[in-house]
């Protein structure tokens, strides 16, 4: 992220922070590495322990150490592989999920794992109420299943939840109502991983609060004590004050132990501050690398591999915020104006490159027959003429306080595609806006004419990003395009999948013939490591096992 604020501020911000990193981890660290902390230092804080009610990767960044899922991704990968089941299977209709579950795993507080436990949790989700049916808690959930056992907002979509049956001690069984692509994926997210059933009696006991925005989570999702998963690491302290949380090693834990005993996330919320942590030993990784700092800490001799590629960026736009962008024709005005080159060129690690269409080429379903988008001012400025839009104005917006995979430098970004637009004569206002929450609540609500966003895949399906956006209307893109959306939902209920995989191509080319935003790019995002740090595989996930890491 590139603030606003002086480089001497920044850097001068940044040497304190360091001071301080660096004067609070030297009582923590003994002789022996297994007593070493393995700190790093994260972008931002996460917004809960509870990662059922959470949305963003700060949080799953945490969580993915102490709860696991059914499904996991194998290590540096994005196949599935086992998590809290050995192996799964589908019905012909996949409309019924049987899951073979590992035997002897327990949860940290204690209780064993088995199939009433699946259960207890994915009922928990279908029967929740009030507060947490808003999309704020729940979203993942609704973007899996739909709605809940009684939608308390006719917005809610219908939910595909049947049921979940404890065959045996060890035979779990998820029922649908009709095939989605979002499974088997879903049953691998972070939102669905299985939290002990006494830890959910007491979840029961405290309620979110509020409405629209202004919502509250549960205490216990603030604080250490509480939630109990099974993974390697389990939660022992969240300090707000010094924005660290700490995790101690579970020795119970089911798979490979973890190899050190102590693990610590730290917010450090510069890109300046982050790295210069990294060098002084005050932390031994941080993820997100500015493109500009690859060679230089590489030089000196600091690890900074590279994930691969499996995310897309893209200008949004709200075609209700800024009614002239109703006309395909200011659209492709808007695309033909931005020089997506020169910000793969300026911007993007090595290996970033400009995207035709709203899923990566990394992913089945990626179509051929997009045609190209091409960077050509002059032929802007002839179809804003033909639109009766000379004299258009534009809002747009851009977060700031954030780094993400597919977005290095949001500022920079903007200000490079708001040239772009004001050469062939568009106005730009400018609404430069904090990520969490003012940014994200603006544009999920359809308050920004264009708007700078993106996707990390969740999982390895097409459907996971034209899914994402294009299933229904949603506010944040503000048009009813009945082609666009049977296309993607026809692909998306396809049981077969090499069926499905034709259907998602047609449905790419679809969307990108409606045009209603530009793909940007796709980039493969770095992560450093220190020098003595043996790191954990890097996923193209972004959902990186702290429990391989350890000290040289």
């Amino acid at each position: 992220m590139r603030k606003t604020r002086s480089r001497v501020a920044r850097t001068l911000a940044a040497a304190l922070a360091v001071g301080v990193i660096a004067t609070g981890c030297a009582s923590e660290r003994g002789d022996d590495n297994g007593d070493k902390p393995f700190v790093f230092g994260a972008a931002g804080d996460p917004d809960s322990l509870d990662p059922s009610i959470s949305s963003d990767g700060e949080t799953f960044r945490v969580t993915r150490q102490s709860f696991e899922a059914l499904i996991e991704h194998e290590p540096g990968g994005t196949e599935f592989s086992p998590g809290l089941a050995t192996k799964w299977s589908s019905n012909k209709d996949a409309t019924e999920w049987t899951f073979d579950l590992k035997k002897d795993v327990e949860f940290h507080d204690g209780e064993k794992f088995n199939a009433d436990a699946v259960c207890a949790n994915y009922d928990r989700w279908y029967n929740w109420t009030g507060t947490y049916q808003s999309d704020l808690l729940s979203y993942y959930w609704q973007k899996v299943f739909g709605g809940f056992k009684k939608n308390e907002n006719d917005s809610l979509p219908a939910s595909n939840y049947v049921g979940c049956e404890a065959k045996d001690e060890h035979t779990a069984v998820i029922k649908v109502k009709k095939a989605t692509a979002n499974l088997p994926g879903g049953f691998s997210l972070q939102a669905m991983a299985i939290h002990s059933p006494k830890a959910i009696e007491k979840y029961e006991k405290e309620n979110a609060s509020g409405s629209g925005d202004a919502i509250s989570r549960p205490k216990y999702t603030q604080e250490a004590g509480t939630v109990a998963g099974t993974g390697p690491f389990e939660v022992e302290k969240w300090n707000k004050g010094n924005k660290e949380i700490t995790l101690k090693k579970f020795d119970g834990y089911h798979g490979d132990k973890a190899k050190t005993d102590t693990l610590v996330f730290r917010t450090i919320d510069t890109e300046d501050g982050r790295k210069q942590a990294l060098e002084s030993g005050g932390i031994q990784g941080y993820d997100l690398v500015a493109p500009g700092d690859v060679a230089s800490l590489e030089k000196e001799g600091f690890q900074v591999p590279v994930r691969k590629v499996f995310n897309l960026f893209y200008v949004g736009m709200a075609q209700e915020k800024n009614p002239a962008l109703k006309d395909k024709k200011v659209r492709q005005a808007v695309s033909q104006a931005i020089d997506r080159q020169n910000i793969v060129d300026t911007q993007l690690p090595e290996g970033g490159k400009i995207a035709s269409q709203f899923v990566p080429d990394t992913i089945e379903g990626y179509s051929d027959k997009v045609p190209e988008i091409k960077h050509d001012p002059e032929n802007a400025k002839k179809l804003l003429k033909e639109a009766g839009e000379e004299n258009l104005t534009v809002d747009f917006c851009y977060p700031t306080e954030v780094t993400r995979p597919y977005m290095p430098a949001p500022k920079d970004m903007y200000q490079i595609m708001q040239k772009d637009l004001e050469n062939v004569g568009i106005k730009v206002k400018t609404h430069p806006m904090k990520w969490n929450p003012t940014y994200s609540d603006s544009v999920r609500d359809g308050k920004c004419g264009l708007y700078l966003l993106g996707w990390t895949g969740d999982f390895n399906d097409a459907y996971n990003f034209l899914g994402t956006w294009f299933a229904e209307p949603l506010k944040e893109w503000g048009f009813k395009d009945k082609k666009v959306f049977d296309a993607v939902k026809d692909s998306g209920s396809e049981p077969d999948l090499e069926k499905r995989v034709e259907l998602y191509k047609k449905a790419n080319e679809v969307v990108m013939d409606y045009l209603p935003g530009l793909p940007v790019s796709s980039s493969p995002p770095s992560i450093a490591f220190g020098k003595d740090v043996n790191p954990p595989k890097v996923s193209p996930l972004t959902q990186e096992n702290f429990a391989e890491a350890s000290f040289k």
